[in-house]
């Protein structure tokens, strides 16, 4: 199974603050050829170049961040959800600071972004990435499972003891117009009991009632909620984000309950690593040459 390889047609910015430094960056995406995939560009750092794949991948602490040698990108799962979501393999991003600007918390932004450049195909395609067994994480009550199917489709749930969220599933077949309708508006949230924590550790520096659900131990602060179930779509929005650093299209059927982005990466990580072991990779790519292996 192949799909054709898109990029946008136009350079296309936004400015905004980050959740967590807290630092104002700008952000551009520009068309790419086919074969480069999906890219972040230091413009602040001579064009550093950090591909948006798993073997980039630093740290998982609240959000997703990938890197190379001392510089790191934070918070880069929305707008890869909406690249994903859009159909764009090759894309260069260019930003200039620590992390993608989180706007409104969600991935309509990026969304709406990518639909003011437009999209073009390229003369070539990528191969799908197609399950062709179980691959399960089980970590005691949080685990995450996709098996063979001729599409992707997300079943997440989470649980969470607090009076608003408490239990919620669902279920979520991707396309282009489902992302759109029903997992880009869900925003990001967090917890006022977990704030100053969190700043002590360097971290939500940039967060507000501007670009985040935030809960106390009663309800939502800053209502009202975007749809009933915003928490579990916004689950949904972040691990389509991270299945980007899968480094191209896969299809199957997930099973999600009580996962986050740790788990999300190790899942990526067993799933890159089955995909390995057939021909989906050229014979010796091993763990460090993956990154190149989708070019």
């Amino acid at each position: 199974m192949y799909a054709q390889r898109k990029t946008i047609n136009a350079n296309v910015g936004i400015t905004g603050i980050g959740l967590h430094s807290g630092i104002y960056t700008k952000l551009e995406l520009h068309p790419a050829p086919a074969g480069s995939g999906i890219t972040f560009v230091r413009a602040d750092l001579d064009g550093l170049r950090i591909p948006a794949l798993q073997a980039s991948t630093t740290a998982l602490d609240y959000a997703t961040t990938v890197g190379k040698d001392d510089v790191a990108i934070g918070t880069v799962e929305h707008l890869l959800s909406a690249v994903v979501a859009c159909g764009l393999t090759d894309v260069d991003i260019h930003i200039d600071g620590p992390e993608v600007p989180i706007i409104d918390g969600s991935a309509m932004p990026f969304m709406h972004l990518i639909d003011a450049a437009g999209i073009r195909p390229l003369d070539a395609e990528v191969k799908v990435l197609q399950i062709r067994r179980p691959i399960e994480i089980v970590e005691g009550d949080k685990s995450i499972r996709i098996t063979p199917a001729k599409t992707l489709s997300i079943k997440y749930k989470i649980d969470f003891d607090h009076p608003t969220i408490g239990r919620e599933s669902m279920q979520f077949d991707f396309s282009h117009e489902n992302f759109l309708r029903k997992i880009a508006p869900a925003r990001t949230f967090g917890f006022m009991r977990d704030v100053e924590k969190l700043r002590q550790a360097g971290l939500a520096r940039g967060g507000s009632v501007e670009n985040c659900i935030v809960l106390d131990d009663q309800g939502v602060v800053n209502g009202p909620l975007r749809f009933k179930d915003e928490f579990v779509r916004h689950k949904i929005l972040d691990l389509i984000g991270d299945l980007a650093l899968v480094g191209r299209p896969i299809v199957g059927e997930i099973t999600a309950n009580r996962a986050g982005h740790a788990m999300h990466s190790r899942f990526v990580g067993q799933v890159l690593a089955a995909a390995a072991e057939t021909d989906d990779f050229p014979i010796g790519i091993g763990a460090q040459g993956r990154a190149e292996s989708f070019a």
